[in-house]
């Protein structure tokens, strides 16, 4: 690492940490934090950092007397600013805190797994180019609508995605996704967890299958078989990882519209509900599309074919009430290959080309926010 100046030039801070410490134990456990989220630390001391290495660098911690001198030397307004201090913060701390624009202030050796989240979340923004991932919400008009399916089908369509099975008695998205016999982390592991996690943390303990991050139940037999209780915080946790790791986030929603699925259906760009072409399912979807709406006003309809009273497509959306977003027409053998195998979608495929519209109708990706 290249020495600095007093003013902080020729050091290159480019995805680095900018630490404007003087104290021993704190420049410390800076180094033990930055070595755990995967950031490189540039010590500074008491130097004041040009505005290029303080714009440059993937956050900035300073002690107070750092976050007064760089008020002082007009240096811009930035995302990741923490004041750091060894002590209870006092008012003056707080005062340098809002002065410099730092987002938090955390105190050291107690604060350290904050810490942690906080740095972590600066260095995933600075990997991803900022980009914030989309979250998709996917539900059946009725038991057996298909909604699984297609939720498979988005996060392969999706690229580097990461599917999230919310309903425990639907025998497992798993089996769709190819991933049953996968080891990793599943939901009994996490019904516990909330507040921050990490994207490549997540994405690392899941298991994968063609370029799809799972996260499901167990399957029987497992010693912690059953249903979890999942809690809506680690939902959010887990979507939120997610969307800032820059990948689209697909939920497989059951009927029931419990605090996990209410939170999965508030934080989402886009809910899809799948209706088959039939009567039974219309008046279903026409009783569950305000109920949605309530939740998330952004809900669309895929229609899933055949029609065996000679439904139209454009008919159903009109009875449940939502703009249609693609029809899907029956695809020959598909349960059949699915009994042998997790879902193979070829591109000319219906289910292909329905999860391409969908995925077409999302909004452009949005910068990390601050």
């Amino acid at each position: 690492m290249r020495r600095t100046d007093r003013h902080g030039e020729g050091v290159s801070t480019a995805a680095g940490l900018l630490a404007l410490v003087t104290q021993p134990a704190l420049r410390d456990e800076l180094e033990r934090v930055g070595a755990a989220v995967g950031v490189r630390v540039v010590h500074l001391g008491a130097a004041i950092p040009s505005r290029r290495a303080w714009t440059a660098a993937t956050a900035a911690v300073l002690d107070e007397d750092a976050a007064a001198s760089c008020v002082a030397a007009g240096l811009p307004r930035r995302a990741h600013v923490i004041v750091l201090t060894s002590a209870q913060p006092t008012p003056a701390s707080w005062q340098a805190a809002v002065a410099v624009g730092a987002q938090r202030v955390l105190t050291l050796p107690a604060d350290g797994n904050e810490l942690v989240a906080e740095l972590a979340a600066a260095a995933e923004s600075v990997r991803d180019g900022g980009c914030r991932g989309q979250a998709i919400a996917v539900i059946g008009a009725r038991g057996g609508a298909g909604a699984s399916l297609l939720a498979t089908a988005l996060a392969q369509r999706a690229g580097d995605a990461l599917l999230v099975d919310l309903d425990a008695w639907g025998g497992g998205i798993d089996l769709l996704a190819g991933t049953e016999n996968i080891a990793g982390l599943r939901w009994c592991d996490l019904t516990a967890r909330s507040g921050r996690l990490t994207w490549p943390a997540l994405r690392e303990a899941l298991p994968r299958q063609r370029g799809v991050s799972v996260l499901s139940g167990v399957r029987r037999g497992h010693e912690n078989h059953g249903a979890p209780e999942v809690q809506a915080a680690t939902v959010e946790a887990v979507v939120d990882a997610g969307r800032r790791g820059g990948i689209t986030v697909v939920c497989d929603l059951p009927r029931g519209l419990s605090d996990p699925v209410e939170t999965a259906l508030g934080t989402a760009d886009l809910v899809v509900v799948v209706s088959p072409c039939d009567v039974r399912s219309c008046a279903a979807g026409a009783v569950l599309a305000p109920r949605l709406h309530a939740a998330n006003p952004n809900v669309g309809l895929v229609v899933r074919g055949p029609a065996p009273g000679g439904l139209r497509a454009a008919e159903v959306a009109e009875i449940i009430g939502l703009p249609l977003l693609a029809t899907l027409r029956a695809e020959p053998r598909l349960a059949e290959r699915l009994e042998h195998a997790g879902l193979r979608l070829h591109r000319r495929s219906a289910l292909a080309m329905a999860a391409d519209r969908i995925l077409g109708v999302l909004p452009a990706r949005k910068a990390v926010a601050a």
